[in-house]
């Protein structure tokens, strides 16, 4: 029974992009979302965040959600609830759509709209799509195959990025090798975006930032976050002194079994936070393990650890990675004394070099002005 009303949902759904597809393109019309309407955050956030701010009346921008009252205080865009009828003729109507996770058979692209994924990450450890295929599923690399066929623009932070998506993305078109826009906010200063956040979080002014954000494994295994958080504190204060706060942001896959870990003093539990770069933005100190935020935070300089206490299992019965996580330019650790160890004997002049040598290698496109550029693209295809 569940299989016929699902085959009559999506035959509904379909009549009706039909229908809105005969509807006429508005040209200055910007369609986006993220990870299927789940967050206001990532690439999409901050490529509108410019719009609004810098072109006043340019576009029309519109943003898919899956929950609109919770995205009730984001000024400057109008905003439809995923899967609507709403949803659908913006969708349709729409001259760019901007996403950064694959489309589904929902997005039926029409002549002459402009497709661009940004995807979710400036750079990777883990391999992706064709490079991964033996370990995703079919249903998936299927869907990929044929989202890569509507593209028109896909964005790349780094040479060695650009490299992964003419490899291994089923795609063949442009690619754009300006930068990644989440990480335009990773420049310069941001006192009042930390004052911003800390209030958010009720944490106080002169404490400082250690940022606590693993990937998920593919059995959820909560064990191998175990970290010690009160040794590691103290070794920070050792180390950088000041008061520190521990904030812990699993990855979205586990926002439902975040309170499962045990916490402590100064421990906070942010999972639930909707845009992981405003925490990268204000961390004095990262703490990560194979998550491509890694690559983000090394853009501040600032120190990063990878806590990796599963490393062996985990290549081998996850995912194969792009690097020696040894050769890379942040610090590992796979024991919580080695974590400690390596914070107290932290050399920040060392690190710097490090990544600037891995910059170099890497070829990185971050400037911090990846908005901008995009903007002047957009300008274009608008017709505007």
């Amino acid at each position: 029974m569940s299989g016929f009303v699902s085959k009559v949902k999506n035959c509904v759904t379909e009549s009706i992009i039909r229908i809105f597809n005969c509807f006429p393109i508005k040209n200055n019309k910007i369609f986006l979302y993220s990870y299927y309407g789940s967050q206001y955050g990532c690439s999409p956030k901050y490529i509108s965040e410019y719009l609004v701010e810098n072109c006043t009346d340019k576009y029309d921008v519109v943003w898919a959600f899956n929950d609109i009252k919770s995205k009730e205080d984001i000024k400057g865009i109008r905003k439809v609830k995923v899967m609507s009828l709403k949803y659908f003729y913006e969708l349709c109507t729409s001259k760019v759509i901007i996403t950064n996770f694959r489309t589904t058979e929902m997005f039926k692209k029409r002549k002459n709209q402009y497709y661009i994924q940004t995807w979710h990450s400036s750079l990777r450890l883990k391999q992706i799509e064709k490079d991964a295929e033996d370990t995703l599923p079919p249903n998936y690399v299927e869907m990929s195959k044929k989202d890569s066929k509507k593209l028109d623009l896909l964005m790349s932070g780094c040479k060695f990025s650009t490299n992964i998506f003419k490899r291994a993305f089923w795609y063949d078109g442009e690619i754009f090798e300006q930068g990644t826009p989440r990480n335009d906010i990773l420049f310069g200063e941001k006192n009042d975006l930390k004052k911003i956040v800390k209030d958010r979080l009720n944490i106080d002014n002169d404490k400082k930032i250690i940022l606590y954000a693993p990937t998920f494994r593919k059995n959820n295994d909560l064990s191998v976050y175990n970290i010690n958080y009160k040794k590691t504190l103290s070794s920070l204060k050792e180390k950088f002194g000041g008061e520190w706060v521990f904030l812990v942001k699993l990855h979205p896959h586990l926002i439902s079994k975040s309170k499962e870990l045990v916490y402590g003093d100064d421990v906070m539990d942010v999972t639930s936070y909707d845009d992981i770069q405003e925490l990268l933005s204000v961390a004095d100190v990262l703490i990560s393990d194979y998550s491509s935020l890694m690559f983000d935070f090394g853009l501040t300089e600032r120190p990063c650890f990878l806590y990796v206490p599963d490393l062996e299992s985990y290549i081998q019965s996850d995912r194969r990675l792009y690097f020696d996580i040894n050769e890379l330019p942040f610090i590992s650790a796979k024991s919580n004394e080695e974590l400690s160890n390596e914070i107290v004997n932290f050399d920040g002049d060392k690190y710097k070099k490090n990544l600037d040598k891995f910059s170099r290698e890497i070829g990185s496109f971050e400037s911090g002005k990846c908005c901008e550029e995009l903007e002047k693209r957009l300008e274009k295809i608008c017709c505007i």
